[in-house]
């Protein structure tokens, strides 16, 4: 294969309006843009200002004119329910311009929000895209948050309607979301107009007449509505990152940069042709699913998959097998966390076994670092190539990848390969000096970023400045730590707040969790620096191990001491770690590192809204204890 990624690169950072503006001719404009770069109110840059164009036109309606409405556009796999559905982009048109003609109906126009605060059900994507059709601005909210959360949201989006659901189901319980939602509302200074409820037979939920609406009832007697021309510059959607009890920090994706940039991707990155099944096991509620369940996968033409269920447990570890064998699914894209569920699970892959994947054409992984263990294994058993790429909420899709659509380079365990066109990446020191190649620093991305990341914070430019842009001026500060070899490939160390200090040595926790993963015993880990009076940080590590593990924990303790000395070195003073069962994560797989170190250092913690099992908390207490830690201290 030609090395096209070089050639798409070198035009990126040497012509970036041209390479823009030639990525922008695959979508449908109502109005071409008068400049493809607004550098006018920099460094609030802006893409393809002047542009107009509708999101939802050309995710659904320009397919159905182009000879695609028979083909799918969603696939609803729910293991948990046992439901499957099928719906073609004719279909999506009908039910997506009807529920635009609800809220229409309800006085949401152009500009107006809508909170949509739903499980994973084919519902969740026709709201987005019948939000989108009126030009109006969702926000979407995972399913389940609880009622303070949510209101915090509210009040911050001021959303004229909410659109939800009756229940949302997990494993082995359902979550009533309705009263959730009463709570939220009466919590919210801001009070919403209606609400448009979809009802599912696992919890019914209590209507108030001219207020709640059900979902079904109104499309079926709905006028339907038309697409609504917008600015480029528009907001699409606002997404709020966690930790948005203090002041909200709602990330703003617009309509124009953001179509490009995603249809750029499902080519270059993701090597899919329209017509492929692609497959983004997240959930909507997070930006892997704006960006790779709804908005990517439509907007190429692809058909995308809504999966209501687990990687193991529902009903076992071979249900993604099953889910690419039933489906043809070309792309799987799925976080590192997923892999070490069925790792710990299925360390043998036996399930593989009993289903043909050869449909696959390769495995993308994201959300957090994936450990070389992880990797190795994944490409040892799918035999397909296995993609880390590294983005971030804010970003909206890959800052550094394995381009397949452009070149498939080798894989270098433990780094997201190089950057993706468009993105100027640099390692920086304390002071905004530049590093030399394997010197650890912070990483950051030269402005002006590319089309579809966020412009701005919802109504807050100044917190989007001090937040992101004034620590290093001229940059985009990720906050992620890191290094760029020689090659030009970047590896993802931990977060800044992550490389801990021990005896004046700057050390990464990422390094010690790569060191860990590598024990054939330990199925995931983590690593965070306790607070300590003579060194300043201690690095205290925690290990899940794999199911059907012989040996004892002290011993298994003891190799991965030894392994953390032999490969890091004795200045990594690694010595207290600990067997858990589980480790604290948020619903999208993130492992709470912050509030473990706070648990271990006494100190006050708020665990975060995305958390996916509070009674994960005393057992992170009680571990620490036995080491000596937390309020054993």
């Amino acid at each position: 294969m030609t090395n096209r990624y070089d050639e798409a690169y070198k035009e990126s950072m040497e012509n970036p309006e041209g390479f823009w503006a030639k990525a922008a001719e695959e979508i449908k404009w109502d109005k071409k843009w008068d400049k493809v770069l607004d550098d006018s109110n920099a460094p609030l840059y802006r893409w393809f200002a002047g542009a107009e164009c509708n999101t939802c036109y050309n995710a659904v309606d320009r397919h159905v004119e182009e000879g695609r409405g028979d083909q799918d556009a969603i696939i609803y796999d729910s293991p948990i329910t046992g439901r499957k559905s099928k719906t073609t982009y004719s279909e999506l048109k009908d039910q997506v311009s009807r529920l635009a003609g609800v809220l229409k109906a309800r006085g949401v126009e152009k500009g107006d929000r809508v909170v949509i605060y739903m499980p994973m059900i084919p519902e969740a994507a026709v709201a987005m895209l019948a939000v989108a059709r009126l030009g109006a601005v969702h926000s979407v909210v995972f399913g389940g948050f609880a009622s303070n959360e949510l209101a915090v949201r509210i009040n911050d989006a001021k959303p004229k309607v909410i659109i939800s659901a009756s229940c949302g189901i997990e494993p082995g319980r359902v979550i009533a979301y309705k009263p959730l939602l009463d709570g939220a509302i009466e919590l919210s200074d801001h009070k919403p107009l209606a609400t448009v409820i979809v009802a599912r037979e696992e919890a019914e939920a209590e209507l108030k007449d001219g207020y709640d609406f059900d979902y079904a009832t109104e499309l079926a007697k709905a006028e339907p509505a038309d697409c609504v021309s917008v600015k480029a510059t528009d907001p699409l959607y606002i997404l709020y990152t966690s930790g948005t009890t203090g002041q909200p920090k709602g990330v703003v994706r617009d309509n124009g940069g953001h179509m490009v940039a995603l249809k750029y991707n499902m080519s270059a990155l993701y090597n899919c042709e329209p017509g492929d099944v692609y497959w983004a096991a997240s959930d909507v509620g997070w930006v892997v699913g704006h960006s790779y369940i709804v908005y990517g996968p439509l907007l190429h033409g692809c058909t995308t998959v809504m999966f209501e269920g687990k990687p193991v447990g529902t009903p076992d570890a071979g249900v993604f097998w099953r889910m690419i064998e039933e489906y043809n699914i070309r792309v799987l894209f799925t976080a590192p966390t997923a892999f070490r569920a069925i790792k710990r699970d299925d360390p043998e892959a036996d399930f593989l076994d009993k289903y043909d994947t050869s449909c696959l054409n390769a495995l993308y992984l994201a959300g957090e670092r994936t450990d070389p263990d992880t990797l190795n294994w994944a490409q040892e058993i799918l035999k397909k190539p296995v993609v880390d790429h590294w983005w971030q909420t804010e970003t909206g899709w890959a800052i550094c990848a394995n381009p397949l659509g452009l070149h498939e380079f080798e894989v270098k365990p433990g780094s997201p390969t190089k950057p993706m066109p468009g993105w100027d990446v640099q390692v920086l020191d304390d002071a905004g000096h530049p590093v030399g190649a394997n010197t650890i620093g912070s990483i950051v991305c030269k402005l002006p970023m590319p089309p579809g990341t966020l412009p701005t914070l919802w109504e807050k430019d100044d917190l989007y400045k001090s937040k992101y842009l004034e620590e290093f001026p001229g940059f985009y500060a990720t906050a992620d730590a890191g290094i760029i070899d020689e090659d030009g490939y970047v590896s993802i160390m931990a977060r800044t707040d992550d490389i801990i200090n021990v005896a004046g040595h700057r050390l990464s926790t990422g390094g010690m969790e790569e060191v860990l993963s590598g024990h054939p015993d330990v199925a995931e880990c983590a690593v965070i620096g306790a607070d300590d009076k003579l060194k300043g940080q201690n690095p205290v590590g925690f290990i899940v191990l794999k199911r059907g593990v012989e040996k004892s924990n002290d011993e298994i303790i003891a190799e991965v001491v030894k392994l953390v000395r032999e490969k890091i070195g004795a200045v990594a003073a690694f010595r207290k770690c600990v067997v858990v069962e589980r480790l604290p994560k948020t619903r999208s797989g993130k492992i709470l590192r912050g509030t473990m170190q706070a648990i271990a250092d006494c100190k006050d913690y708020k665990a975060p809204g995305t958390i996916e099992d509070m009674s994960v908390l005393p057992e992170i207490d009680e571990a620490l204890q036995s080491i000596g830690y937390s309020s054993a201290r």
